[in-house]
C-alpha cells in the first residue's frame, strides 16, 4: 500500500528529473536537421492539439475567456521565448550541458521578480543570488560561451521570461489542471510557428530519423507528460521538492552532453556547474536547510 501511494510521486519526480534533463540533449539532435523557430513550434503545436483533444473528448470544457488569454500569455514568455530562445541558441552551438546550466539560473530571477510583486525575501536567499551570479560570469568568462556571447544572451533572455512568467501566472487566474497546460502550449506553438514563418526559416532538406524522433520525445515525454507530472508535484508535495528540478537538470543534461554528444566542458565550467548548482540549492532549499529564528516576545503580566 505504501509503495502504490509512492509510486506516483516517483514517477513524477523521475519525469523532472530525467525527462526534462534529457530535452537539452533531445533538442540538440532535433536543431541538426530542423530550424530552430519550426521545431520548437511543431513541437509544442503537436503538444498542445493532442493534449487539448484528449481533454474535449474527455468531457473537460473551454474556461472563459481572460483564463484563456492569461494562459496564452504565460504559454508566450515561458515557451516560446524561455524554451524557444534556448533552442535557437542550441542551434548555434551551444552545448546543451552549458544551456542546461544557464537554466538552471530561473530560480535565481524568480527570487528577483518575487520581490518586485510584493513576495517577502530573506538575506540567504540574496546570498544565493550572488553566488548564482558569479557562476554565471564564471561560466561566460571561458570555454563554450566565451566565443558564443549572442547564445549566451539568448538562453539569459529566456530564463528571465520564464522567470517572470512562473511569478506573474501565480498571481494571474489561470484554467485549471491541465486545460491550463494545453493552452499555454498551443499559444506557444502558434507565436514560434508565425516567428518561424516571419523569419524565413525553410526546412531545405526532409529532417532527419533521429529529427523527427527529437520532435516527437519532445512533444509527448518533455511536453505533455513532464509539465503534467510538474502539476502533479506542485499540488502534492512541497515546493521545494517541485522545484528541486532545477538543479538536477544541468547534471542530468550535462551527463548526457558529456557522454553521447561528444560535448567537452573546461575546468572552469565544471567548476560554474557546480557554483550555480549551489546558489540554487541555497535560494530553494535555504528555508528548509536554514530555517529563520524566531523573535522571541516577552509575555506580559495580566493585570
Amino acid at each position: 500500500m505504501r509503495f502504490r501511494q509512492l509510486l506516483p510521486l516517483i514517477s513524477a519526480l523521475f519525469a523532472l528529473y530525467i525527462i526534462w534533463g534529457s530535452t537539452y540533449f533531445a533538442i540538440s539532435i532535433g536543431v541538426q536537421s530542423w530550424p530552430p523557430l519550426l521545431m520548437a513550434g511543431v513541437r509544442f503545436m503537436s503538444a498542445g492539439v493532442l493534449l487539448m483533444a484528449w481533454l474535449l473528448v474527455s468531457g473537460h470544457k473551454l474556461p472563459a475567456l481572460r483564463p484563456i488569454l492569461n494562459a496564452a500569455l504565460i504559454g508566450v514568455l515561458l515557451l516560446a521565448v524561455g524554451n524557444g530562445f534556448v533552442t535557437i541558441a542550441e542551434h548555434q552551438h551551444v552545448p546543451s550541458g552549458i544551456a542546461a546550466v544557464m537554466v538552471a539560473t530561473v530560480p535565481l530571477f524568480t527570487l528577483c521578480f518575487s520581490r518586485f510583486f510584493g513576495i517577502a525575501t530573506r538575506k540567504l536567499e540574496w546570498l544565493g543570488i550572488a553566488i548564482g551570479l558569479a557562476g554565471i560570469i564564471l561560466l561566460n568568462s571561458g570555454g563554450n560561451l566565451s566565443g558564443n556571447p549572442w547564445g549566451a544572451i539568448l538562453i539569459l533572455i529566456g530564463s528571465v521570461s520564464w522567470a517572470f512568467g512562473s511569478v506573474y501566472g501565480s498571481r494571474i487566474e489561470l484554467p485549471v489542471g491541465m486545460m491550463a497546460g494545453a493552452i499555454e502550449m498551443l499559444a506557444a506553438g502558434i507565436v514560434l510557428l508565425a516567428a518561424s514563418f516571419l523569419t524565413g526559416e525553410k526546412l531545405t532538406a526532409m529532417p532527419s530519423l533521429s529529427g523527427f524522433l527529437a520532435v516527437g520525445y519532445l512533444a509527448i515525454f518533455g511536453s505533455v507528460i513532464a509539465i503534467n507530472a510538474y502539476m502533479y508535484l506542485i499540488r502534492n508535495v512541497s515546493p521545494a521538492i517541485a522545484t528541486s528540478y532545477a538543479y538536477v537538470n544541468p547534471v542530468v543534461a550535462v551527463l548526457l552532453g558529456t557522454g553521447f554528444g561528444g560535448e567537452n566542458l573546461s575546468s572552469v565550467e565544471w567548476l560554474a556547474l557546480a557554483v550555480i548548482i549551489f546558489a540554487v540549492v541555497l535560494v530553494t532549499l535555504g528555508k528548509y536547510l536554514l530555517p529563520a529564528r524566531g523573535v522571541a516576545v516577552p509575555c506580559q503580566a495580566k493585570k
